[in-house]
């Protein structure tokens, strides 16, 4: 498959030189940097972010465990 595309003067620049800097052809360089953006593996859900995993919270906020004495206990269901 061929596509053409259109690049600003300034990425075209930065190409040229990182391909000359790596020693490999243009095209090789473009191509490696398409399959780095397509196989990057997706984002798991089964992970919490890095912003979730870092979130100190609010200093002056009371410690949730504080609400514990308050919170009812749980209803025990009827099973028959």
């Amino acid at each position: 498959m061929q596509i053409k595309i259109d690049l600003p003067p300034d990425i075209e620049q930065d190409l040229i030189r990182q391909a000359t800097q790596s020693n490999i052809p243009l095209p090789t360089l473009i191509l490696q940097a398409l399959r780095r953006t397509v196989q990057t593996p997706p984002i798991s859900v089964d992970q919490w972010s890095e912003a979730i995993l870092s979130y100190q919270g609010v200093p002056d906020f009371p410690a949730f465990e504080s609400y514990r004495d308050e919170l009812l206990p749980p209803s025990e269901q009827e099973l028959f």
